[in-house]
């Protein structure tokens, strides 16, 4: 036994206070769909540092692409707040099950088929999403957004609240929000510009253009990313991405940008040669948690928090007029756009006619049920 141990052993306390809001396991909130789970820690060299751990905290709705419910929210917060009190927790990691996504936002039928018309209850939603931005804003330990697939609207601006972020490259990230009926003011017009610069900002929180994890490496919305796919036993990077160093003819670095024509095509064909192998995430992920691992705590809580300022200083001005705009758009924009996205498929599309729509505001026709129902997606002729 050191020395270290020695005094350890002879003035720890027998009785230790929980912070908790509740004793009750995290996964009881919600079936199951957020897991809580605490990994022993490793240092650098890989042996286990005996009592502590990494909490993992995983968004478990693979079939709706780790989209998250109000349940799963309720369950999100009670977990990083978990993680926050607990002396054992050395760092936090975020992200979803399997390989497809880390999470794609709110859960779309949820918002259809409940909220949609009710900016009351909407609201009162927001509310709760809001406190769980605010949860990983204020953890007192370190949160790595483990992207193992796409990371989209909502779930781009939850990722953005993590300090870390580390993503395996066949990963997409963006926002939805003027395409589907919304607005991406759950986090994403707060830290974007924060992140990434004005210019940059406006273009991925309006288009919503989705972006590669190249990409986004480039722009410095995430700090590392690795290949996942596997092609005859070796790894080799996302083949639907230019990941060279490039210009095109207009002189503009194209480095991260989807290829297109036959490239695209030979790229979607090796793609399907290949097998997705995260172990290399997994990795790099367990790397920076012993990195962080290998510092004073309390002195790192005080670097986050301050280092936290520019994301939260913008948000805390922001999310309760956000959240009433939101709520009140949930009688238009968001009923339809919702809805749509709900109710189409892969046949009709899941977007309304943009067209169309602006062609009767124009004519100061009044948002009804009737126009509404107009704008659903039908069957291309």
């Amino acid at each position: 036994m050191s020395k270290t141990d020695e005094v350890i052993a002879k003035t720890a306390p027998e009785h230790l206070i929980d912070h908790n809001l509740i004793d009750r396991d995290v996964e009881k909130l919600c079936d199951g769909m957020v897991l809580y789970e605490k990994r022993p820690a490793k240092r650098l060299d890989g042996s286990v540092a005996e009592g502590l751990f990494n909490a993992w905290i995983i968004f478990n709705n693979p079939k709706q692409y780790n989209s998250y419910t109000t349940d799963m929210v309720k369950a999100t917060i009670l977990a990083f707040r978990r993680a926050s009190v607990d002396r054992e927790v050395n760092a936090v990691v975020f992200t979803g099950t399997g390989d497809r996504a880390f999470c794609t936002g709110g859960n779309t039928k949820e918002y259809a088929e409940y909220y949609a018309g009710n900016p009351q209850e909407y609201r009162q939603y927001m509310r709760l999403f809001n406190d769980m931005v605010s949860a990983i804003l204020a953890c007192d330990k370190p949160v790595i957004s483990r992207v193992n697939g796409m990371r989209i609207g909502g779930g781009q601006e939850i990722g953005m609240a993590c300090d870390f972020t580390i993503a395996q490259d066949l990963a997409n990230f963006g926002q939805a929000g003027p395409k589907h009926g919304s607005a991406a003011i759950g986090g994403a017009t707060d830290f974007l510009p924060v992140m990434i610069g004005c210019e940059q900002a406006m273009i991925s929180g309006t288009l919503c253009e989705p972006f590669s994890a190249h990409k986004a490496a480039r722009l410095g919305i995430i700090g590392d990313l690795v290949p996942a796919l596997k092609v005859n036993g070796k790894f080799i990077a996302n083949p639907m991405v230019i990941t060279d160093q490039m210009l095109d003819e207009y002189g503009r670095v194209i480095h991260g940008e989807f290829k297109t024509g036959a490239a695209l095509k030979e790229g979607r064909a090796l793609l399907k040669e290949g097998v997705v192998d995260l172990s290399l995430l997994d990795q790099k992920v367990e790397e920076m948690c012993a990195k962080l691992l290998e510092t004073f705590p309390e002195c790192m809580t005080k670097s986050l928090e301050e280092l936290r300022k520019p994301k939260l200083q913008a948000w805390n001005q922001n999310k309760e007029n956000s959240r009433a705009w939101l709520a009140l758009n949930m009688m238009n924009e968001a009923r339809t756009g919702f809805r749509a996205f709900n109710e189409g498929t892969k046949e009709t599309g899941r977007e309304i006619d943009f067209v169309k729509l602006r062609q009767g505001l124009a004519k100061g026709v009044p948002w009804t049920d009737e126009l509404i129902e107009s704008l659903m997606p039908t069957e291309k002729k």
